[in-house]
Parts: C-alpha cells; structure tokens; sequence
C-alpha cells in the first residue's frame, strides 16, 4: 500500500475515535461542570460541529472555567484538522490517484532493443544516438521520481527492481545489448543475473572505481568503461597539442607555418561576417580552416561560412599572417603555446588531466582544498586571489574539473574577469549545463555525457561516434592539374571542404598567394580540411 493510502486510511479511521472521545467528554464535562447533562447523540452532534467548525445549534454558552477551556481546546484541534487534512492527506492521494501508472510490463513487439541499467547524465547522450539510429532503447529504472521524469519526456521505461523480476520482463531473449549504469555493486548483480538468465549478447558497464574493472569483467561483462577517466583523457587532449594536435600533418611544414586559435569578440569587424565579406585571405593571408562554436568544431567547408561571435577561429598561416589576422578580429587574442596548465580540481578527473598532461612534458599546477601528493597549491579555486598566486594569468590554459557546475560556471566567471585571454577548458556534470558554461566565458565544455555516450554508441552501433575533439588534417600533394591557375579561382573550399594553406616551392613554404599567383608543376600543395573532405579533395 503507498504512503498516500495509508495516511488516507488512518484518517478515516482516526476522525471517529477523535469525535468519540470529544463527546464522550463533553458528556462528562456538563454533567459534572455545568449541571446540564447531555445524550450521547446530543454529544457526538456537538463533537461533529465543533471539529468540522460548521458552528453550533442549541449548545452554545458555557458557565465553568474548566469547560470553556476544553471548548476552546477542541475548536483549534478542529481548526487544525481542517487546515490538515486536504494538503496532507486528500491532496497526495487524489494526486496519486489520477497519475498515469509507470508501466510494469514492455509493448509486446520491443524486438533488437538495448537495455539500460539506470538512468543518468553517462548514458544521456546513448539514449540520444540510439534513437537517431532507431533502435529502441528501454531503461530499467527502480527509482520511481527517475523513471517518472523519463517516461514523462516520451522515453521506454521499466519500472521495477532487479528483485522483482525487471530483467525478465524486459524481453531479454530479444534484446540486442545491456547497458550497466548503478552503481559498482549494483552492476555486478545486474550482469550476474543477466548471464544467469542465459543472455548470451554484449554487457557494457560503466565503472565508478578503475579497480573493479576486472571484477566486474569476471562477473560476465563484455567490456567495462570509466567515463570519469574517459573525459580527464578527452580535457587534456583538448588543452594539449602535444597530446591531441590542433590539425594533424601541421609539423610537414616546419617553422614557416603555425596554427593558431582565437577568440572572435562580439564586437569583432569578423563577427556575423562571411570569410568572403570579411575578405580575410587577401587582408591577412591566412587560412581559417574551422571555428568552435558550443564545445564542437565547425569546418569551414565554404567561404559563405559566417563566423560566429563568440567562436574561436582555427586558423593556419604564417606568423605575420596570423598577427595579422589577429588585429583585424580586433581585440581576438592569439591563443597561448607557452606557460604552465592550471588544474583547478584533485578528484579523479583533475588528476587524470595533470597525470595526462605531465607525461607529455607540460608543465601542471594543480589546485585542490584538500592537500595531497600530486597537489600544488591547496585552497579554493573560486578565490581571485588564490587563482592570481597560482599564476592563472600567466597560464597556456585553466582546466576546470569540480565537481559540481555550479562552481564550475562561477570559476569560470572569476577566471574571465582576472584573466581574459587565458582559455577555460570545463569539466560539466549535466549536459544541459554546457551551454551556460559556454556563455559564462568557457573556451570549451565537456560533459561526461558526450564522452561516455559517444564511446557506448560507438561499441553498441559498429560505427564512429561523433569524434569529442575533431581533428583537422593536412595533406601535401603535387600541384598536378593545379599548374597555371589560381587557388581562388579553382574553388577547392565551395567544392570539397578543403582549402589551400600553404605551396612549397623549393626551399621556401608560400602562404600569401597574391593576384599573380600561379601554381607551377613543381610546386607541392597544402591542403587542409576535415577527414571526409580531404577525402573528397583526393578522389577528385
């Protein structure tokens, strides 16, 4: 029986003891006090009318003292029973009584589905690629406000606990995968029961503590996975170009060719603009292969792409035409190559991130409240002046890996007023939060639902998920059929997706390429764009 029924129960069976005993006492009392005695009909009438507070009929004065008093007393009791009774007891179970009914039992033609063991921000991003793959997702959910929320929002939910018969009545001997999502213990009961029931397919767990790993494998899963590793993995490669470079096949080009991100401000002469109107290529010279927009990476396929406010450019060229570039954005700051990595965060994703990135050789300082072997400088990361000691203002980049996005957003605000130009790397707990991060200054945010998404997906479909941090390519090819003309009037970037960042010519690396310009047979190209349209550019 719910609680609602319960306490409607007691009600009911409370409220005629409660008249009883009121006219029974009010018997006693004008009997003995008042010298005018009451039936009990008479009695239970006055204890009804005074309880409800609908007011009295005959009875109505009182002489003794002790009896106004236990008049008054059962006036406020009945006072508060009325002020009681609807939002405690009638409220929840009318509430109860006419909410739809979390299902108990699946559509009898779920066939190829995976089962979810748990909802939460792991495998909120699963369900997502799932569903544009169309294949139906069902999550397993014991706790009722959890499953609820999903099954209001149009999702497949079982609610029912491993104890009472949820992995049988999930169409197990149809389902094509599982997917283990509790906690540490409660996964291993989970897969153990699976395996017992004779499924034979794919379990994958997500593990809270590297070290059970191996259990959890002897228990009966397929493969196991640590998503708070995984995103410390996917932060420091995004901090890093010694560990995840910015655009591959850039060190063909040795010292003439550098890659550079910068931040366009909204009040940016590129902000809103096409690459076209803006007329950057013959302005600075240099090639702006992609923008970051929201945590994900835009190629600029087309030179019709407008450059967002906000984004950070990906750019290639020279030294000088990068400066260039630089001041025509107009207050767009050049990203920093030098300087330490400030870790703001010792939990097991900080750590993973300064373990990452130190044996790279990147110089780390790492910042926790709590003291420790790997921990630089203890305090709080959302003190400015904690920050400005730790040399935030001197840093390539902040790593930000708290544990809540709330602190998250707020030291991001206080970074961005104490060191404008430094970028924020953000660790985010909720997917839904990576966008306020993003507006709150962040240069980039990461939610560990992406990445163990993206990774499950990517086991669970047998295709590549969508890359957490995609890569830019570069490729050198003989001029060929190039010879002759010009590479603005070749159209490479409207064809492919690609553009022309660099020529060798001899000895010398050209990346200006003025009106007289011409591709000569000797000459070898530079091409730099997205793995599929370095595809294109070379099957056509």
């Amino acid at each position: 029986m719910t609680r609602s029924r319960k306490g409607l129960l007691l009600l009911v069976l409370a409220l005629p003891v409660l008249v009883l005993v009121a006219a029974l006492l009010y018997m006693a009392g004008m009997a003995w006090l008042e010298g005018q005695p009451r039936s009990f009909w008479q009695a239970v009438e006055w204890a009804s009318e005074t309880l409800t507070t609908t007011g009295y009929g005959a009875d109505s004065r009182w002489d003794h003292p002790a009896m106004v008093l236990f008049v008054m007393l059962v006036q406020f009791i009945g006072v508060f029973l009325v002020i009681l009774v609807f939002p405690v007891f009638l409220i929840p179970f009318l509430e109860e009584r006419f909410e739809v009914r979390l299902p108990q039992e699946v559509p009898k033609d779920l066939d190829h589905h995976a089962v979810v063991f748990r909802y939460g921000a792991a495998v909120e991003s699963l369900l997502a690629e799932l569903q544009g793959a169309r294949v139906p997702a069902l999550v397993l959910e014991p706790d009722e406000a959890t499953a609820r929320r999903l099954f209001e929002r149009g999702g497949l939910v079982l609610h029912r606990r491993l104890e009472d018969g949820a992995l049988e009545a999930s169409r197990l001997d149809r389902a094509r995968a599982l997917i283990a999502n509790g906690t540490d213990d409660e996964n291993a009961a989970f897969i153990l029961a699976a395996r017992q029931l004779g499924f034979r397919g794919p379990i994958l767990a997500l593990v809270e503590e590297p070290y059970h790993r191996r259990p959890m494998m002897l228990a009966g899963a397929s493969a196991t996975f640590t998503p708070r590793h995984m995103l410390g993995a996917a932060l420091a490669a995004r901090a890093s170009h010694h560990i995840s470079p910015r655009v591959s096949g850039v060190q063909q080009l040795g010292r003439n060719l550098e890659v550079a991100e910068m931040r366009v401000e909204p009040g940016s002469p590129l902000a809103g603009k096409t690459l076209t109107e803006a007329d950057v290529g013959a302005q600075t010279g240099a090639s702006v292969v992609g923008q970051w927009v929201g945590g994900e990476l835009e190629v600029m396929a087309g030179a019709n792409v407008r450059v967002k406010p906000g984004s950070m450019l990906v750019a290639v060229g020279s030294h000088e035409s990068i400066d260039r570039l630089s001041r025509l954005a107009e207050g767009a700051v050049a990203t920093r190559r030098q300087g330490p990595f400030l870790v703001g965060g010792g939990g097991e994703v900080g750590r993973k991130v300064a373990e990452l990135l130190r044996a790279v050789g990147e110089e780390v300082r790492l910042v926790d409240r709590v003291p420790g072997p790997e921990v630089d400088l203890v305090g709080d990361v959302l003190d400015a002046k904690l920050l400005e000691q730790a040399g935030a203002r001197d840093a390539q980049a902040v790593i930000l890996a708290l544990n809540t996005d709330a602190s998250t957003l707020f030291a991001t605000v206080i970074l961005k007023d104490l060191a404008p130009e430094v970028p924020v790397i953000a660790r985010v707990n909720h997917s839904d939060n990576v966008e306020r991060i993003h507006r709150a200054g962040a240069s980039f945010a990461l939610s560990i639902s992406q990445v163990s998404g993206q990774m499950l997906a990517k086991k669970l479909l047998g295709q590549e998920a969508v890359a957490v941090d995609p890569q830019l390519k570069i490729l050198k090819v003989p001029a060929g059929g190039l010879r002759g003309r010009h590479p603005a009037d070749l159209k490479i970037r409207e064809r492919t997706g690609c553009s022309v960042v660099a020529v060798e010519r001899g000895d010398e690396v050209l990346v200006d390429f003025d009106a007289g310009f011409r591709f000569r047979p000797d000459d070898q190209v530079f091409i730099c764009g997205s793995t599929a349209a370095v595809r294109r550019f070379a099957a056509g």
